[in-house]
């Protein structure tokens, strides 16, 4: 079991248990998406996720998810064109919710993501990313039931 597989079930037990009965479903699933997205190492992992956002002109809202300070928003119709509306249309079919739903769900849900995982302003190298994503979704599903 790799270090991004415990993280994967902590949060997993954390959104099963601060959910409602049967709303942590599609959330979940889009969480497991997100963290797909970082870890695979043919998109790059979180750099190439964070260069792929930028390059899409989103580059002052993911810088602000990656600093320090109060994390910009994006909205649906941009986050579609950065990660591609197939993607967006698959997500949704996968879940059996329509795209403005994951849409919508993904501009809360990535921003949060970017920003536990940068927790000092900066991209950390793997290790350090391992590390703070586990403490840093922990906290995120934490204080989502607050």
């Amino acid at each position: 079991m790799s270090i991004l597989d415990a993280v994967l079930g902590v949060v997993k037990s954390q959104i099963t248990n601060n959910a409602a009965p049967g709303a942590a479903g599609a959330d979940h699933g889009l969480l497991e998406s997100v963290i797909g997205m970082i870890s695979d190492p043919q998109s790059g992992g979180l750099s190439g996720l964070i260069e792929k956002i930028s390059a899409g002109g989103l580059g002052d809202q993911v810088a602000s998810w990656v600093g320090k300070g109060e994390n910009l928003p994006i909205s649906a119709e941009q986050l579609q064109a950065v990660l591609g509306s197939s993607f967006v249309q698959g997500l949704a079919e996968k879940f059996g919710i329509n795209t403005a739903d994951v849409a919508g769900s993904l501009t809360s849900l990535l921003p949060q993501v970017i920003d536990k995982l940068t927790p000092d302003g900066q991209v950390p190298g793997d290790n350090k990313l391992l590390e703070a994503g586990l403490a840093g979704l922990t906290s995120l599903f934490a204080n989502k039931s607050a």
